[in-house]
């Protein structure tokens, strides 16, 4: 490829927090960014791979004080784990840098005061808890009382795990800070805002136009519009760990200000303090910038951080890539369940290849969440990477070469009719890696290797070698060439792989499409190295149960409280006759976007209608898995306005956080029923 025509990409995934360890959901999305990155170097364009530990706010200051160490060595520590267990799946960065850095400090100082000179930053007064014992002012999550709407205890200042009510801190009863149990008090602050507004025309036009976005993001920013964009708290109080904003005292940005920033720092950084390479990339529209985020963290990288970038004199990315979530055998990831795997647990037992494999074979370009199914993961490994592809190998490069001196022949007419129909699928390929539906170039793959397969399996080299040895070179050759080729297609999802087969066959090199062009023929070939083995169900067992005790260890042993007997409130039949019990059955259900703990669900509820719900019950159900469930509500609730819409009932249901069940109605119970 000239250089005239190389492509120059800048990549970023989202940055992991540097406040636990890294678990598949991290995995997920630096295996997808990753397969696009060594997909686009494998064709020679220039591309670069950024990422960072995000390292501020409140959360890592306590937990810092917590260990008795200073944040900067809680955030150096725990970069050095994360990029050892995102490294350990083959993860290639060209850096993995830090938030905390002089680049990044600089970089969000000039890009605030950039927003400030040209008038989009506003300040004014707000109100917020304060404590005094612990002489900070407290974030929504530091704070905990009774639910003022459900009456429920514990919960957080800014909504309710167990009805899904959203409030102000200032509204919860028996308020109290979550790190010293005592009241908090109110007392106003100067806040500093970006006004997200100002750019309310060009983010529309930016989402609109071209392919900045896939059409389901588009279509959820559109909602975002039509509510108006607001501006954006970007300021956090002392004492708080951060940068300080320029010109004010005891005032810090807030995490979300430079955490994005961050994937410039990291460029800088890689690029030792080059501004003329740096702006190449970031003030350049002919190069490209492309994100890959979850689609929880969808709202910043689409509105915030385009405006961010435009109002502090950059462009915009190029494209967002958004993706959903990952669950473990068809549920949320659990600790409780053993099913929140952390990276470092599934290194210790299974390939890492087997999991980008899996996962590639299941990613496309939409934000649908992706199951981990480990009898499916087990089942697809076993037939299409070590059965397909490893299989293609083994089976002629092992002693069927010894016996033709480990040497290749010539490849006849059949041969290479074979070898132009895999050649054919090049374009495809190339398409669905660059519009990121890996589970399209996966399919194809095991199509193409279905097709060597049966070549070899008809010639059958281990029968023609007995009487004739240069056809079974000739059947070998064939194969050999064919894996070459396999090697190349599924180098970005396989790379040590690809590697493994190019040292078998002799080629000192990483796999690149530009190889396909050419065949390998009459030259020697290595003794053959294992590429992979099989999925062992014992080591998944033996994974899943490890996980599961070291979560059980890690939880504090508590003796289990009495029931509490007294102060129940008595009511009276007519009392209990107000509430109208209804049977339901859930006919829509979807995630709240800006909402962690709430879904959104439809009630058919017979002659009464269909009623909105909004139920803070994620932890343990997950919308795919409501759809068409009977459950019991209260129908006459008086409607509630929340921010995310109107909910108008309530669902019933036992227990808390991810061990919550919805009642259900035992047998023959129909929409709008009556509880007696």
């Amino acid at each position: 490829m000239s250089s005239e025509s190389k492509r120059k990409i800048l990549v970023t995934s989202a940055l992991p927090y540097a406040n636990g360890p890294i678990h598949l959901g991290h995995v997920l999305e630096a295996i997808q960014t990753d397969v696009y990155v060594r997909y686009q170097k494998s064709l020679g364009n220039e591309c670069y791979f950024f990422c960072a530990d995000d390292t501020h706010g409140t959360p890592i200051m306590l937990a810092a004080r917590k260990e008795g160490i200073t944040p900067e060595e809680l955030i150096d520590r725990v970069r050095a784990e994360h990029y050892r267990d995102l490294s350990g799946f083959l993860v290639e960065y060209d850096n993995y840098y830090t938030t905390n850095s002089e680049e990044n400090r600089i970089l969000s100082e000039e890009i605030y005061l950039s927003l400030k000179g040209k008038g989009h930053i506003a300040e004014r007064e707000i109100e917020q808890a304060y404590c005094d014992t612990d002489k900070m002012f407290l974030p929504d999550r530091f704070i905990k009382g009774t639910c003022p709407n459900c009456g429920t205890q514990d919960q957080y200042g800014d909504s309710c795990e167990n009805c899904g009510a959203t409030y102000s801190p200032k509204d919860l009863k028996d308020s109290h800070c979550s790190l010293c149990g005592n009241p908090p008090v109110s007392r106003n602050s100067k806040h500093i805002f970006f006004k997200l507004g100002d750019f309310e025309s060009y983010l529309s036009n930016w989402v609109e136009k071209g392919s900045h976005v896939a059409d389901g993001v588009r279509k959820k920013l559109k909602e975002w519009f039509e509510a108006g964009l607001q501006d954006w708290d970007i300021s956090r109080d002392g004492p708080y760990f951060g940068f300080k904003i320029p010109g004010e005292t005891e005032k810090y940005f807030y995490v979300w200000l430079d955490a994005p920033i961050g994937y410039m720092a990291s460029s800088l950084n890689y690029f030792k303090g080059d501004r003329k390479k740096f702006d190449s990339f970031w003030k350049d529209e002919k190069t490209e910038i492309s994100h890959f985020i979850g689609k929880d963290i969808l709202y910043f990288h689409t509105l915030f951080w385009p405006a961010t970038l435009e109002g502090g004199g950059y462009r915009s990315p190029t494209q967002v890539h958004v993706h959903g979530f990952i669950t473990v055998n068809g549920e949320k990831m659990s600790k409780s369940r053993g099913t929140f795997i952390k990276a470092e647990g599934y290194l210790k037992h299974l390939d890492p290849e087997h999991l980008r494999f899996y996962l590639a074979g299941k990613l496309g370009p939409g934000m649908d969440d992706l199951d981990l199914s480990f009898d499916d993961y087990t089942a697809k490994v076993n037939s299409d990477f070590v059965g397909n592809f490893v299989n293609l190998v083994s089976r002629v490069a092992t002693s069927i070469l010894d016996k033709l001196d480990r040497t290749l022949g010539s490849l006849d007419p059949e041969g290479k009719k074979i070898l132009d129909e895999l050649r054919n699928s090049e374009s495809k390929i190339r398409e669905w890696y660059e519009t990121r539906n890996y589970t399209r170039v996966m399919k194809e793959c095991s199509r193409l290797g279905d097709i060597a397969n049966k070549y070899v399996n008809d010639l059958a080299p281990w029968i023609q070698i007995k009487s004739d040895a240069e056809a079974a070179r000739k059947t070998v050759t064939v194969a050999l060439n064919a894996a070459r080729i396999l090697s190349i297609y599924l180098y970005p999802v396989l790379p040590k792989s690809g590697e493994k087969v190019y040292k078998i066959l002799g080629l000192n090199k990483k796999p690149e499409f530009s190889d396909l062009a050419s065949d390998l023929e009459k030259t020697k070939v290595s003794a053959y190295e294992m590429i992979t083995k099989r999925v062992e169900e014992k080591s998944i067992q033996t994974m899943l149960e490890e996980n599961t005790l070291e979560t059980k260890s890690a939880q504090p042993a508590t003796t289990p409280a009495a029931p509490k007997t007294e102060g129940v409130l008595e009511i009276s039949i007519e009392d209990l006759s107000k509430v109208d019990l209804r049977v339901g059955k859930i006919i829509e259900a979807g995630p709240v976007e800006g909402a962690d703990k709430l879904v959104q669900v439809k009630l058919d509820l017979g002659l009464l209608g269909t009623k909105n719900v909004f139920a803070g019950i994620k932890a343990s159900y997950q919308p795919q898995d409501l759809l068409g469930l009977t459950i019991v509500a209260v129908a006459n609730l008086k409607p509630r306005k929340m921010k995310f819409g109107v909910s108008e009932a309530m669902l019933l249901a036992s227990g808390e956080g991810e061990s919550l069940s919805l009642f259900v109605p035992h047998r023959g119970a129909n929409p709008g029923d009556k509880l007696k």
